[in-house]
């Protein structure tokens, strides 16, 4: 099983937006990691930790959260979370998302 399939990712395109929806079990971790662009993230159920920059924060399902370029960010699933990141990208192609949108 790969990781992409273990978070259940599905990936939406439409007119220059992307979203990127995570099914994550509790006690989960994305690790870190940074992306090449400030972005949106919507927690749409459950809680969920985000440690960027240096500061940690928790947050609630329908929290709207920035993620500012360049800021190396991870996710802990608190309880079980759906989790959306949201980027404006001309990019069509969702196997191409992740390396134009993340940083090395």
């Amino acid at each position: 099983m790969t990781l992409d399939e273990e978070l259940e990712v599905e990936h939406h395109l439409s007119h220059g937006m992307y979203a990127k929806r995570m099914s994550l079990k509790a006690g989960f971790v994305i690790g870190t990691h940074k992306h090449n662009f400030t972005h949106m993230s919507i927690l749409a159920k459950g809680v969920a930790r985000v440690e960027a920059g240096g500061e940690s924060k928790v947050y609630k399902a329908g929290d709207c959260i920035e993620i500012a370029a360049d800021v190396e960010h991870r996710i802990f699933a608190i309880e079980d979370i759906v989790w959306f990141c949201i980027h404006a990208t001309s990019v069509t192609d969702a196997a191409l998302i992740d390396e134009t949108l993340i940083s090395d």
